[in-house]
């Protein structure tokens, strides 16, 4: 029994799985474009609600006045709104480049003396 000779390579299987893997890439690229996959989430009686931990402004004015979120003034007010929340909470410090520096010392250590650890400090380019 003789072999016979191809003298080319059969290409149409090899481009069918590439047009299969093309769709699979294209669909699922429009749900990373989106960023979010739908999903209906089922329901439970003992789910734990997931805590977002969300940023805090402090600003200091030109007049050494404290405000945290636009709504708290003073650093005693602030002490008292940000310990509840985790210790790894974001806090941005926007300070007037006119204030006192004792204002800013001042508010950076309640945050240190509160093991704050996640501060930033706001400035312009």
């Amino acid at each position: 029994m003789k072999l016979k000779k191809f003298d080319s390579i059969n290409v149409i299987p090899f481009i069918d799985v590439l047009l299969v893997l093309l769709t699979i890439v294209l669909l699922t690229s429009t749900f990373i474009s989106k960023g979010i996959i739908p999903v209906s989430l089922p329901n439970a009686d003992n789910s734990n609600n997931i805590k977002v931990n969300k940023e805090v402004v402090i600003t200091i004015k030109k007049d050494n006045t404290l405000h945290c979120n636009k709504d708290i003034k003073g650093l005693e007010k602030i002490q008292e709104y940000l310990l509840p929340l985790p210790k790894d909470t974001p806090v941005h410090i926007n300070s007037d480049k006119d204030s006192k520096f004792e204002t800013f010392v001042n508010l950076l250590d309640m945050l240190k003396k509160n093991n704050y650890s996640n501060i930033s400090i706001v400035t312009e380019k």
